[in-house]
Protein backbone atom coordinates (compact mmCIF):
# COMPACT_ATOMS: atom_id res chain seq x y z
CA UNK A 1 0.00 0.00 0.00
CA UNK A 2 1.56 3.50 -0.90
CA UNK A 3 2.35 5.58 1.65
CA UNK A 4 1.40 9.36 1.24
CA UNK A 5 2.99 11.17 4.40
CA UNK A 6 5.29 10.19 6.45
CA UNK A 7 4.85 11.05 10.02
CA UNK A 8 7.85 11.14 12.43
CA UNK A 9 7.48 12.96 16.29
CA UNK A 10 11.11 14.43 17.23
CA UNK A 11 11.46 16.71 20.42
CA UNK A 12 7.39 17.24 20.16
CA UNK A 13 7.81 18.19 16.88
CA UNK A 14 5.36 15.79 13.98
CA UNK A 15 6.88 16.50 10.32
CA UNK A 16 4.38 15.40 7.95
CA UNK A 17 6.28 14.73 4.66
CA UNK A 18 4.32 14.36 1.77
CA UNK A 19 5.91 12.67 -1.35
CA UNK A 20 4.20 10.76 -4.29
CA UNK A 21 6.24 10.15 -5.96
CA UNK A 22 5.73 12.85 -8.23
CA UNK A 23 4.15 16.07 -8.21
CA UNK A 24 2.34 15.82 -4.77
CA UNK A 25 -0.78 15.94 -6.03
CA UNK A 26 -3.66 16.73 -3.34
CA UNK A 27 -5.89 13.64 -4.57
CA UNK A 28 -8.07 11.96 -2.17
CA UNK A 29 -5.66 10.00 -0.57
CA UNK A 30 -3.09 12.64 0.22
CA UNK A 31 -6.05 14.58 1.49
CA UNK A 32 -7.31 11.89 3.97
CA UNK A 33 -3.11 11.13 4.98
CA UNK A 34 -2.41 14.39 5.69
CA UNK A 35 -5.75 14.77 7.76
CA UNK A 36 -4.99 11.68 10.10
CA UNK A 37 -1.58 13.10 10.74
CA UNK A 38 -2.95 16.19 11.60
CA UNK A 39 -5.15 13.92 13.77
CA UNK A 40 -2.51 12.43 15.36
CA UNK A 41 -0.14 15.10 15.56
CA UNK A 42 -2.65 17.26 17.66
CA UNK A 43 -2.55 14.48 20.27
CA UNK A 44 1.42 14.18 20.50
CA UNK A 45 3.03 17.34 19.53
CA UNK A 46 4.04 20.80 20.05
CA UNK A 47 4.48 21.97 16.61
CA UNK A 48 3.56 20.64 12.97
CA UNK A 49 5.94 20.18 9.86
CA UNK A 50 4.21 20.15 6.58
CA UNK A 51 7.21 19.38 4.06
CA UNK A 52 6.95 18.55 0.40
CA UNK A 53 9.66 15.93 -1.40
CA UNK A 54 12.76 17.22 -3.02
CA UNK A 55 11.70 19.48 -5.76
CA UNK A 56 7.86 20.09 -4.84
CA UNK A 57 5.75 21.11 -2.26
CA UNK A 58 2.48 20.38 -3.89
CA UNK A 59 1.22 20.98 -7.53
CA UNK A 60 -2.04 21.45 -6.19
CA UNK A 61 -5.26 19.27 -6.74
CA UNK A 62 -4.93 15.93 -9.05
CA UNK A 63 -5.91 16.63 -12.84
CA UNK A 64 -6.72 13.48 -12.96
CA UNK A 65 -9.24 13.26 -10.71
CA UNK A 66 -11.10 16.02 -12.72
CA UNK A 67 -10.91 14.27 -15.91
CA UNK A 68 -12.23 11.17 -14.50
CA UNK A 69 -15.46 13.12 -13.51
CA UNK A 70 -17.78 11.81 -11.18
CA UNK A 71 -18.67 11.83 -7.04
CA UNK A 72 -14.36 12.11 -6.55
CA UNK A 73 -14.21 15.16 -7.91
CA UNK A 74 -16.68 16.94 -5.31
CA UNK A 75 -15.13 14.46 -2.64
CA UNK A 76 -11.63 16.34 -3.30
CA UNK A 77 -12.42 19.80 -3.83
CA UNK A 78 -14.39 19.38 -0.35
CA UNK A 79 -11.49 18.15 0.87
CA UNK A 80 -9.03 20.17 -0.16
CA UNK A 81 -11.01 23.64 0.85
CA UNK A 82 -11.42 22.17 4.43
CA UNK A 83 -7.94 21.37 4.79
CA UNK A 84 -6.99 25.08 3.99
CA UNK A 85 -9.77 26.04 6.78
CA UNK A 86 -8.36 23.28 9.21
CA UNK A 87 -4.66 24.92 8.68
CA UNK A 88 -5.75 28.15 9.97
CA UNK A 89 -7.30 26.80 12.68
CA UNK A 90 -4.99 24.17 14.11
CA UNK A 91 -4.27 24.85 17.53
CA UNK A 92 -0.55 24.06 16.77
CA UNK A 93 2.15 25.90 14.57
CA UNK A 94 2.01 24.70 11.60
CA UNK A 95 5.54 25.48 9.73
CA UNK A 96 5.59 24.59 5.53
CA UNK A 97 9.08 23.81 4.42
CA UNK A 98 8.70 24.31 0.92
CA UNK A 99 10.88 21.89 -0.83
CA UNK A 100 10.27 23.29 -4.17
CA UNK A 101 7.32 23.78 -6.50
CA UNK A 102 3.94 25.05 -5.14
CA UNK A 103 1.37 25.89 -7.58
CA UNK A 104 -2.85 26.19 -6.91
CA UNK A 105 -3.43 24.49 -4.07
CA UNK A 106 -0.16 23.59 -2.89
CA UNK A 107 0.58 27.69 -3.09
CA UNK A 108 -2.76 27.97 -1.12
CA UNK A 109 -2.04 25.75 1.72
CA UNK A 110 1.27 27.89 2.38
CA UNK A 111 -0.85 30.69 3.22
CA UNK A 112 -3.13 28.71 5.43
CA UNK A 113 0.53 27.80 7.40
CA UNK A 114 1.70 29.79 10.54
CA UNK A 115 5.78 30.09 9.32
CA UNK A 116 6.81 29.07 5.65
CA UNK A 117 10.11 28.66 4.94
CA UNK A 118 11.27 28.25 0.93
CA UNK A 119 14.24 27.29 -1.02
CA UNK A 120 16.00 29.36 -3.37
CA UNK A 121 16.63 27.72 -6.92
CA UNK A 122 14.70 27.61 -9.87
CA UNK A 123 11.23 27.00 -7.85
CA UNK A 124 7.84 28.27 -8.93
CA UNK A 125 5.36 29.83 -6.38
CA UNK A 126 1.94 30.11 -8.38
CA UNK A 127 -1.73 30.41 -7.94
CA UNK A 128 -2.28 29.71 -11.45
CA UNK A 129 -6.19 28.69 -11.86
CA UNK A 130 -6.77 31.48 -14.25
CA UNK A 131 -4.65 30.45 -16.45
CA UNK A 132 -5.57 26.77 -16.54
CA UNK A 133 -9.22 27.52 -16.54
CA UNK A 134 -10.61 27.40 -13.49
CA UNK A 135 -12.21 29.55 -10.52
CA UNK A 136 -10.79 30.38 -7.40
CA UNK A 137 -12.99 29.39 -4.46
CA UNK A 138 -14.25 32.37 -2.58
CA UNK A 139 -12.33 30.15 0.96
CA UNK A 140 -8.95 29.87 -0.77
CA UNK A 141 -9.09 33.53 -1.75
CA UNK A 142 -9.37 34.52 2.49
CA UNK A 143 -6.61 32.24 3.02
CA UNK A 144 -4.25 34.21 0.53
CA UNK A 145 -5.33 37.32 2.15
CA UNK A 146 -4.48 36.90 5.48
CA UNK A 147 -0.86 36.43 4.23
CA UNK A 148 0.06 37.94 1.01
CA UNK A 149 0.44 41.69 0.56
CA UNK A 150 -2.59 44.02 -0.92
CA UNK A 151 -1.10 44.46 -4.36
CA UNK A 152 0.69 40.87 -4.47
CA UNK A 153 -2.50 39.46 -3.65
CA UNK A 154 -4.20 40.86 -7.06
CA UNK A 155 -1.07 39.81 -8.65
CA UNK A 156 -1.13 36.63 -7.50
CA UNK A 157 -5.03 35.72 -7.65
CA UNK A 158 -6.22 37.71 -10.12
CA UNK A 159 -3.56 37.17 -13.07
CA UNK A 160 -1.84 34.47 -11.74
CA UNK A 161 1.69 35.49 -11.90
CA UNK A 162 4.36 33.24 -11.22
CA UNK A 163 6.62 34.03 -8.43
CA UNK A 164 10.34 33.01 -7.50
CA UNK A 165 11.13 31.96 -4.33
CA UNK A 166 13.03 35.62 -3.46
CA UNK A 167 9.59 37.53 -5.32
CA UNK A 168 7.62 34.75 -2.88
CA UNK A 169 9.47 36.06 -0.34
CA UNK A 170 8.60 39.95 -0.77
CA UNK A 171 5.18 39.06 -1.56
CA UNK A 172 4.18 37.17 1.69
CA UNK A 173 4.50 34.11 0.78
CA UNK A 174 7.53 32.83 2.70
CA UNK A 175 8.34 34.20 5.74
CA UNK A 176 12.35 33.05 4.92
CA UNK A 177 14.18 31.49 2.21
CA UNK A 178 17.31 29.95 2.20
CA UNK A 179 19.52 27.63 -0.24
CA UNK A 180 18.08 23.78 -0.26
CA UNK A 181 21.13 22.49 1.55
CA UNK A 182 20.20 24.99 4.83
CA UNK A 183 16.21 24.16 4.45
CA UNK A 184 16.67 21.46 7.35
CA UNK A 185 18.91 23.31 9.67
CA UNK A 186 16.25 26.46 9.17
CA UNK A 187 13.60 24.75 9.68
CA UNK A 188 14.70 22.62 13.25
CA UNK A 189 15.73 25.99 14.25
CA UNK A 190 12.17 27.50 13.28
CA UNK A 191 10.38 24.17 15.65
CA UNK A 192 12.56 24.80 18.01
CA UNK A 193 12.07 28.24 18.34
CA UNK A 194 7.92 27.39 18.11
CA UNK A 195 8.01 24.13 20.38
CA UNK A 196 8.98 26.98 22.94
CA UNK A 197 6.00 28.40 22.89
CA UNK A 198 2.99 27.60 25.42
CA UNK A 199 0.70 25.99 23.76
CA UNK A 200 -2.51 26.96 25.57
CA UNK A 201 -0.91 30.42 24.81
CA UNK A 202 -0.02 30.24 21.23
CA UNK A 203 -3.55 28.11 20.80
CA UNK A 204 -5.59 31.46 22.43
CA UNK A 205 -3.41 33.76 20.45
CA UNK A 206 -3.81 32.20 17.20
CA UNK A 207 -7.87 32.30 17.45
CA UNK A 208 -8.06 35.35 18.32
CA UNK A 209 -5.51 36.39 15.42
CA UNK A 210 -6.79 34.56 12.46
CA UNK A 211 -11.05 35.20 14.29
CA UNK A 212 -11.67 37.51 11.75
CA UNK A 213 -9.99 35.17 8.79
CA UNK A 214 -12.14 32.23 10.03
CA UNK A 215 -15.28 33.47 10.15
CA UNK A 216 -14.89 34.46 6.47
CA UNK A 217 -13.80 31.31 5.28
CA UNK A 218 -16.28 29.32 6.98
CA UNK A 219 -18.83 31.34 5.36
CA UNK A 220 -17.10 31.56 2.00
CA UNK A 221 -16.83 27.30 2.21
CA UNK A 222 -20.53 26.81 2.68
CA UNK A 223 -20.96 29.29 -0.85
CA UNK A 224 -18.14 26.85 -2.21
CA UNK A 225 -19.93 23.66 -1.11
CA UNK A 226 -22.89 24.77 -2.15
CA UNK A 227 -21.42 25.81 -5.86
CA UNK A 228 -19.55 22.81 -6.23
CA UNK A 229 -23.29 20.64 -5.54
CA UNK A 230 -24.59 22.43 -8.33
CA UNK A 231 -21.92 22.89 -11.07
CA UNK A 232 -21.72 19.07 -11.59
CA UNK A 233 -18.87 17.82 -9.68
CA UNK A 234 -21.16 15.31 -8.09
CA UNK A 235 -22.26 13.64 -10.87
Amino acid sequence: MKTWVTYTLKDGVATLHMDDGKANAMGIDMLAAINAALDRAEKEAKVVVLQGRDGVFSAGFDLKVFARGGPEVFTMLDAGLRLCARLVAYPLPVMAACTGHALALGAILLNCCDARIGTLGAARIQINEVRIGMTLPLSSLEACRRKLAPAHFQAATTLGLPFTPESALAAGFFEEVVPADALAATVDRWSADLASFDTATFTSNKRRVNEVTLAAMNAALALDVAGLATSGATT
